[in-house]
């Protein structure tokens, strides 16, 4: 094509009712002859450029892959510059957001809407997640455009503001902390929330700690985060490649926490701190009912679908403080307030912070690889309470106040 395109052009006249016009063929990629025909050389050369830029774009797009064998193929170029939590993280967001949607079609005839309409199930989700599916739908098209395997990126202009935005996550106070405890003490989470709250570790943390890493009798006792719990297909799997550099550390333990550990060792069969019945760890449907045990506690609104003549209504069910559920009287909803896991680690390095604990100390304790991540809290903590601040400010503008 490019020989053709860069030829003298050689045009023809034809009359058509008593017109002359300049004339030229092009051939098609499936072989076709097209006329194409104009008043001036220059208007019927611009006309033949544009028609052998659209036969070499229909040809890419004929010849160019599935979205489903790029997107792997990407995948594969991106194991030797990410870390394995991460690459699975993007795997799993790909396969469900990406090729789920557009995965038969081929790459180059990919429209910014046909994404845009990928997008609308992503958007339901939290913004975090929408954010991360559009930034991997951009890198994906930028690279596909600059391996030549499509002529426009139709994600240029594609905006990574959605989803629903999220709560801003907040500490746990001192009494709901208790609150907690007592409402799941002797029961399996027990542990679980104990080892976020004096610990601060991440559930992926939590659910690998093996009795090896915990030190009960050392003059300080502590605890060493040297693995990872995954469940990439619903199964436990753990690694020793943790989420960041920073992850790997060792945490001292309060007394309360000690205490804990140390009864619990006392009767553990496993290897592992929190484990199965089978003295495994336990895998995500598992754990989702270790959780069950706090969420049936906790007194709240709760949605379900009514059917009315086989349609479903959305219903909302109101469960107050103190009540029980109908088919288990021994179960008291005395939880007053919402909490997730995360929420437990949160509170862990507010508390810190709270006690005066320099900010790269929390960082360190915390497993944060970046600093922003910690002073993000801290800023949160130190310039949100006026009533402490009230003597700074007055102080820095006492000159001020004199005049």
């Amino acid at each position: 094509m490019s020989a053709k395109r860069n030829r003298i052009p050689q045009y023809g006249t034809v009359e058509i009712n008593g017109h002359t016009y300049y004339r030229t063929m092009v051939t098609d990629a499936e072989g076709n002859r097209i006329s194409l025909y104009a008043k001036t050389r220059t208007e019927l050369y611009d006309k033949e450029m544009d028609a052998w830029e659209q036969i070499e774009n229909n040809r890419i797009r004929r010849n160019s892959p599935t979205v489903a064998d790029y997107c792997e193929n990407w995948l594969k170029t991106q194991a030797v510059h990410i870390r394995a939590t991460t690459l699975a993280d993007y795997t799993s967001k790909i396969k469900r957001y990406i090729i789920g949607p557009l995965g038969d079609h081929r790459i180059a005839e990919i429209t910014l809407d046909d994404i845009q309409m990928a997008l609308i199930p992503v958007s339901k989700l939290s913004a975090s997640v929408y954010k991360c599916v559009v930034v991997l739908y951009k890198a994906i098209f930028r690279s596909a455009t600059e391996n030549h395997i499509i002529p426009e990126d139709p994600t240029i202009h594609l905006s990574a503001k959605g989803g629903i935005p999220q709560n801003e996550k907040t500490a746990l106070a001192d009494d709901q902390a208790r609150q907690l405890l007592d409402a799941i003490r002797n029961l399996p989470p027990y542990v679980f929330v104990m080892l976020g709250l004096y610990a601060g570790l991440r559930r992926e943390e939590i659910l690998a700690l093996q009795w090896d890493c915990v030190f009960l009798d050392e003059p300080t006792p502590y605890i060493s985060v040297k693995r990872a719990w995954r469940t990439p297909n619903g199964k436990a799997e753990i690694s020793t490649v943790l989420k960041s550099k920073a992850a790997r550390r060792d945490i001292p333990i309060p007394k309360c926490l000690v205490n804990c550990l140390r009864d619990v060792k006392t009767n553990s069969k496993s290897a592992f701190v929190i484990a199965s019945n089978k003295g495994e760890p336990l895998s995500e449907s598992q754990f989702r009912n270790l959780w069950n045990y706090v969420d049936t506690r906790t007194a709240k609104e709760r949605p379900y679908n009514r059917y009315v003549n086989g349609r479903p209504i959305k219903c909302t069910l109101d469960l107050p403080l103190g009540s029980d559920p109908k088919n288990n009287h021994s179960i008291v909803r005395s939880i007053n307030f919402d909490v997730t896991p995360h929420q437990l680690r949160h509170t862990y390095i507010t508390n810190l912070l709270y006690a005066g604990v320099d900010p790269k100390t929390v960082q360190y304790l915390a497993g944060h690889e970046n600093s922003k991540t910690t002073m993000d809290i801290y800023a949160q903590i130190k310039y949100n309470q006026p009533e402490q601040l009230y003597g700074v400010v007055s102080a820095a503008f006492s000159q001020t106040n004199k005049v």
